[in-house]
């Protein structure tokens, strides 16, 4: 896994084999920080990765320059290599939180600028994350909240994207803060 850009741009990270995760692809995730960087001042930003994994989305925040990130994952091998990566990076105001991501956000009281989530493809709970992101007014005022999922699953949740873009075998529906409080 190769961080694209930033401070940290071109630092190779070697995630064990063992973790559970589906990293995000270079082609996928350079696209999805092509739409933020017209999109979010990154220093000013709160981001909340969920089903953080290998934590390479939460590396991008980060190497770009974000200063309150909390990354959350189940898995106890993800956040333990998560947090060692950040400690590696010198990056010790990261959050890295085992849980899972549904109880997290049930019990979580802050709002974020940007939450991404990248759950198993598999996972028919990701129709829930918008509503539940709604319901519990997760978002600051101009947040966004990113699901990844496959490109040929459309989400089923009442509340609808602003836009889906598809790259590849991923896709990203992207909600925004107007559009979940309409």
């Amino acid at each position: 896994m190769r961080i694209i850009s930033g401070k940290f741009k071109g630092k190779n990270i070697q995630a064990p084999a063992s973790l559970p995760a589906r990293p995000t692809t270079d082609f996928a995730k350079t696209a999805l920080f092509n739409i933020l960087n017209n999109r979010v001042d990154y220093e000013s930003s709160s981001v909340l990765d969920l089903f953080c994994g290998t934590g390479n989305i939460s590396y991008e925040f980060i190497s770009r320059g974000c200063q309150n990130l909390v990354a959350v994952d189940a898995d106890g091998r993800s956040a333990k290599f998560v947090k060692e990566t950040m400690a590696r990076l010198n990056e010790p105001s990261v959050r890295v939180i085992k849980s899972d991501a549904f109880r997290f956000l049930e019990t979580t009281r802050e709002k974020y600028d940007i939450i991404f989530a990248d759950p198993p493809f598999d996972l028919k709970e990701t129709d829930l994350l918008p509503g539940i992101v709604k319901s519990k007014s997760l978002l600051n005022e101009e947040g966004i909240l990113i699901i990844e999922h496959q490109s040929k699953r459309k989400l089923e949740s009442e509340l609808q994207p602003a836009e889906i873009r598809v790259y590849g075998n991923c896709a990203f529906s992207i909600f925004n803060q107007k559009h979940l409080s309409t």
